[in-house]
């Protein structure tokens, strides 16, 4: 009997050594060291394998595995979001959902960091072997699969209220289309090609997903319709959380994982094709730099 709640004691304790991690380096991230979001998250992924791997976790139970298969599934699905992305931004009524301060307000340099640093290690890696690998593994150790799995991605859900806060201000017309309204509702009001105002454009780790790396936050909306984002960003990450447990079940952890970096890079791209698209009929936009 008391080695079953020494056992306990201890799942219960990396468990929750394993929330704090992620607790304090999402704060890092979005908030107090976002430039340094890589090495934070670097950090933070060794602390969370060493727990799972002190609690007995294998590397395969991780996702660690089918390494071919992974790449050709995340490969082909990433090759999906880019001619998603392609339409969108092709189409006027789209377009708008693209037009996202925290990439447009970057230089090209800066943008080649997010897209090729910032994304791939400072988000992408943290959450994919947190989110896909060690929360599932532990909470499995306590819970049905089933269960462990809903409640990883329910905790993914709730990882992105800092980041949807972020977007409320930086894209609204994504933001109002996460929140539940109709691509029509979500794009009118939106002017694309707009100019950034000084003092509210911020950059992201991903267009999407990632949090902003300047100093201070964009300026948000409504306090409604921020909570409505938030809510809808909090279901919807969960939702994909699921997805991508459910694809890392079948090819390994590098397959959502770069389905995952296609999401938030190639948004970077999108921004900037889009405002380029814009420019034409706007003589008053600014240059893309």
């Amino acid at each position: 009997m008391a080695g079953v709640t020494r056992n306990r004691t201890r799942r219960a304790g990396a468990l929750g050594g394993t929330l704090g991690v992620l607790m304090a380096a999402n704060v890092l991230n979005n908030r107090v060291a976002r430039r340094w979001a890589p090495l934070t998250s670097a950090v933070a992924t060794g602390a969370l394998v060493l727990v799972a791997r002190r609690e007995g976790i294998t590397w395969r139970e991780l996702g660690f595995r089918r390494a071919c298969a992974g790449a050709l599934t995340g490969g082909a699905l990433a090759a999906g979001v880019a001619a998603v992305y392609a339409a969108g931004v092709a189409h006027p009524r789209t377009r708008v959902l693209f037009h996202d301060e925290r990439a447009l307000a970057l230089s090209r340099r800066r943008v080649l960091e997010e897209a090729l640093v910032q994304v791939p290690f400072g988000t992408v890696l943290l959450e994919e072997v947190g989110f896909r690998g060690v929360l599932p593994a532990l909470l499995g150790r306590s819970l049905p699969p089933r269960a462990a799995v809903a409640a990883s991605a329910a905790l993914f859900g709730l990882w992105h209220v800092l980041p949807a806060m972020d977007m409320a201000g930086a894209n609204p017309a994504l933001g109002r289309l996460t929140a539940g309204e109709t691509p029509a509702e979500a794009g009118d009001p939106v002017e694309p090609g707009r100019p950034v105002q000084a003092g509210r454009a911020q950059a992201g780790r991903g267009v999407q997903t990632g949090g902003p790396v300047q100093d201070g936050r964009p300026e948000a909306g409504r306090p409604a319709e921020t909570g409505r984002l938030v809510a809808g960003t909090v279901a919807s990450t969960a939702v994909a959380g699921l997805a991508f447990h459910a694809l890392r079940h079948r090819a390994g952890l590098l397959a959502p994982a770069l389905l995952h970096l296609a999401t938030n890079s190639l948004g970077y791209a999108a921004a900037r094709v889009g405002r380029r698209l814009d420019q034409p009929s706007r003589g008053s936009a600014r240059p893309v730099r």
